[in-house]
């Protein structure tokens, strides 16, 4: 029976997805930033906390578009299994005080099953016999998500770098895609006149950063009017928030409780057809489908992962993943936030303004569209010479990453041989960094290196 299989199996997935011996995992909110009128609830942000307490270098990690804190929790169980001498601290952004995680917790508590939670969050859309389902939160409530952009956004992460610099270990700061540029923002961030990478050992850039060229005044300008009038959120993949999220979500919970079933998805007719396979597949089938490199649309590149195919028989068709970078199962979990109460490694609502704002960093140059968009990155000429830097660059921002890392370096006097740069835009995808099987991942394979060597 689907129900009881799906209930049983998720008692025995967390153990598989357990962290190893020595490390913790812990989470909490602290007081943030206090942005204009925002409601005191939701000035906060999260510290996601993978590795032993009585570490006390801590790498402090941002997710990129659309993701959050969870995103990064396979990677970082599989970093401290290595490199023990360092915690992760994965930041939870506010904007995702905002969800409703209710019915994803009890279906990884067992209590819930994947057609539960699929009508929850989407099947209510279409099934009128559905009456207990989230609440999709109007634009007009939360107006004051316009605000959070860099500014915001700098601020909450100090907070959560001036913590782990309290153990008096060393800190670094990194970042994945957009999580790259708030990297930059922040080293570069002027606080009373000194740069944020003071005191910071190293910055990690995971195929994200900022490019020295920034956006103009004009540009500027126009994206703040058209912002007023417009919702809060981007629509990741030109899919309204929330609903990349919970597809995302859900889709990734019915791989890991129930893959071998018929997709809820693409019975659903709620998918983008676009998404969806020509034939009939299983959970696990039409979530690899939508998200591997060979048959995920363009516009969904930055979800992207090399994850495998469709397998060659079977009615309804499964998922193959055999020699993959990608296991199908770990880029679940990564998505899922599996085992991790409260949280999964998405972001339903992401501020528009948090992107606008990403394009005056400009390697930390000031320039006339910061003064527009309230971002302070003027130091980037005075960050620390002893500073580390570790570049990735995957498919989405290819060479540009590490041409960035370079730009950063050099116009602060950084030597050369404090830089480590890989290539790998030709063999990795956007996520592949990230959820790449620990045995074949280059990237993380060079971040232990990098880290053990500060």
């Amino acid at each position: 029976m689907v129900t009881a299989r799906a209930l049983s199996l998720a008692s025995a997935l967390v153990l598989a997805v357990a962290a190893p011996a020595g490390a913790k995992i812990s989470f909490q909110r602290i007081d943030g930033f206090k942005s204009p009128g925002t409601p005191a609830k939701y000035d906060r942000v999260g510290i996601l906390k993978i590795g032993s307490p009585n570490a006390r270098n801590v790498l402090v990690l941002n997710p990129g578009t659309s993701a959050s804190a969870a995103y990064f929790a396979p990677l970082a169980r599989s970093l401290v299994g290595k490199a023990p001498a360092w915690q992760v601290w994965a930041v939870e952004r506010r904007e995702n005080l905002l969800e409703d995680q209710s019915l994803f917790d009890r279906a990884k508590a067992g209590t819930a099953t994947p057609k539960q939670v699929f009508d929850y969050y989407l099947g209510w859309l279409k099934d009128s016999s559905v009456t207990t389902h989230v609440r999709l939160i109007p634009d007009s409530e939360v107006g004051y998500a316009r605000q959070w952009g860099m500014n915001t956004e700098i601020q909450d992460l100090r907070r959560v770098v001036l913590r782990a610099q309290k153990l008096g270990g060393k800190v670094v700061v990194g970042g994945h895609s957009l999580g790259g540029s708030i990297t930059s923002a922040y080293a570069t961030w002027n606080f009373g006149g000194k740069p944020g990478a003071r005191g910071l050992s190293g910055l990690v850039f995971i195929d994200g950063g900022s490019s020295p060229q920034p956006i103009s005044s004009a540009d500027a300008k126009q994206r703040l009017n058209d912002l007023r009038n417009a919702s809060p959120w981007l629509a990741f993949g030109g899919i309204p928030a929330p609903f990349t999220g919970l597809f995302n979500t859900s889709g990734s919970l019915s791989v890991l409780l129930d893959p071998d079933s018929p997709s809820l998805g693409q019975a659903s007719g709620l998918l983008p057809a676009n998404l969806v396979p020509p034939i009939p597949v299983t959970n696990a089938g039409q979530y690899g489908y939508a998200l591997d490199t060979e048959t995920s649309p363009a516009g969904l590149v930055a979800a992207q992962a090399h994850l495998g195919h469709l397998a060659a028989s079977g009615d309804p068709r499964g998922w193959d993943a055999a020699g993959e970078l990608t296991p199908l199962r770990r880029f679940a979990e990564m998505f899922s936030g599996w085992g991790l109460k409260g949280l999964d490694g998405t972001a339903w609502y992401h501020p528009q303004r948090l992107t606008i704002d990403a394009g005056a960093v400009a390697a930390g140059n000031a320039n006339p569209a910061q003064k527009i968009l309230d971002v302070h990155a003027t130091q980037g000429k005075h960050l620390p010479k002893r500073l580390r830097i570790y570049a990735f660059g995957a498919a989405l921002g290819e060479t540009r990453v590490l041409d960035a890392a370079r730009a950063l370096a050099k116009q602060s006097h950084i030597p050369g041989s404090h830089l480590v740069l890989a290539d790998g835009h030709t063999t990795y995808a956007h996520n592949d960094p990230n959820s790449a099987s620990p045995e074949r991942n280059g990237f993380l394979k060079r971040l232990i290196l990098f880290l053990k060597s500060l």
